[in-house]
C-alpha cells in the first residue's frame, strides 16, 4: 500500500492511494479503521488489518488527489534520527570507512509535505539539500539484530535533509543547522514494508531546478538498512512513528554540485526507485503562504 497523510478539518487524516494513483481513500471516514497515521502506527496488527480492508472496501469514501492537500506522511514523528556519510563516494574520499557512522538528531518540527516550499532563512548563506530514504518504524524495537531489523519497519518514505552548511559551522553539533523551520521536507507518501522487500535495491535520482546532481543506488550505503535500525536501537528504545534517514549520497561532479547553495526559484525533486517524487520549491524567508501559517495537529 501507498499511505498518505492529508489535511482534514480536525488535523491530519489517513488515506491510501488508489491502485492506479488517481485517488485516494479517505480512511478513517467510516470509523472502521485509523483515522490518522499515528494512530495505525501504534495500533498494531489490528489496525493495519482494518486500514488494508478499509482501502480496498466498495463504499469506501474517496478523494482525487486536487482534493486533498498531501502532508508528510508522518507529519509527527516522536523522533528524526539521521545519518551523516552513509554512502560510499560521500566523505570517503580517501577510501577510509569509519568503525560507526555519524548519528544526529534533526527537529521534527522541521517537516513539511510535498509541495510545501523550503524558506531560506535569513541566518544562512548556505542552504544544502541531501535526499534520503527514510524509514519509519512500526513496532516497539530496543537491541534489535540486524537479522530481525527489518520486521519493525512500517515502510519507507523520502526525506529531504535540507542544511545550513554555515549554521552547521557554529559549533560542533549539527542538529540546529539541520532544524530551521521547513528544512525536513517528507513524503509523498509511505510505501508499506511489504512492497520493499530489498531496500537496498532503490535507485536515486535528485534533481535542482531541471538538472540531475545525483544518480546513485542504495546498494552503494555504507551501512545498511537493517544495520541502521539494529544499531540505533543498542542505544535508543525505537518507537512506532519514529523515522531515521538513511544518508545522502554525493552529488555528480559538475557546475550544479560544486556547492551552489539554494536559490529563491530553485525545485528540488527526489526519486528513490518506485517510492515516488518528493518535490520542494525554495523561496525566501519572508514568503509564507497561507496554507503554512496553522501549526498541524500534533
Amino acid at each position: 500500500m501507498r499511505l498518505v497523510s492529508f489535511a482534514g478539518d480536525a488535523g491530519a487524516r489517513l488515506g491510501a492511494l488508489t491502485e492506479d494513483g488517481s485517488a485516494l481513500v479517505d480512511i478513517g471516514a467510516r470509523d472502521r479503521a485509523p483515522a490518522s497515521m499515528s494512530r495505525l502506527l501504534w495500533g498494531g496488527s489490528e489496525a493495519w488489518s482494518a486500514v488494508r480492508a478499509e482501502s480496498s472496501a466498495s463504499a469506501a469514501v474517496r478523494l482525487s488527489l486536487e482534493e486533498a492537500r498531501l502532508l508528510a506522511p508522518v507529519p509527527d514523528p516522536g523522533m528524526l534520527v539521521c545519518i551523516g556519510y552513509n554512502y560510499f563516494g560521500h566523505g570517503d574520499e580517501d577510501g577510509a570507512v569509519p568503525d560507526h557512522p555519524d548519528v544526529f538528531a534533526k527537529a521534527p518540527q522541521s517537516i513539511i509535505g510535498p509541495g510545501d516550499a523550503i524558506r531560506l532563512p535569513p541566518e544562512s548563506n548556505e542552504v544544502d539539500y541531501e535526499g534520503e530514504l527514510a524509514v519509519v518504524i512500526g513496532s516497539h524495537a530496543s537491541r534489535v539484530r540486524e537479522a530481525d531489523a527489518l520486521s519493525h519497519v512500517a515502510g519507507y518514505t523520502i526525506l529531504n535533509d535540507v542544511s545550513a552548511r554555515d549554521v552547521q559551522a557554529w559549533g560542533s553539533q549539527w542538529t540546529l543547522g539541520k532544524s530551521f523551520d521547513t528544512f525536513g521536507p517528507m513524503g509523498p507518501w509511505l510505501t508499506t514494508a511489504d512492497e520493499v522487500p530489498d531496500p537496498q535495491a532503490l535507485d536515486i535520482t535528485v534533481e535542482c531546478h531541471g538538472e540531475v546532481t545525483v544518480r546513485s543506488h542504495t546498494s552503494r550505503m555504507i551501512r545498511s538498512v537493517a544495520w541502521l535500525v539494529s544499531h540505533v536501537s543498542r542505544a535508543i528504545a525505537l518507537r512506532p512513528g519514529d523515522v531515521i534517514a538513511t544518508g545522502t549520497p554525493g552529488k555528480l561532479p559538475g557546475p550544479a554540485a560544486s556547492g551552489r547553495s539554494l536559490s529563491p526559484g530553485d525545485t528540488v525533486s527526489i526519486t528513490y526507485g518506485h517510492l515516488g517524487t518528493l518535490t520542494s520549491p525554495v523561496v525566501s524567508h519572508s514568503f509564507r503562504p497561507e496554507s503554512m501559517s496553522q501549526p498541524q495537529e500534533r
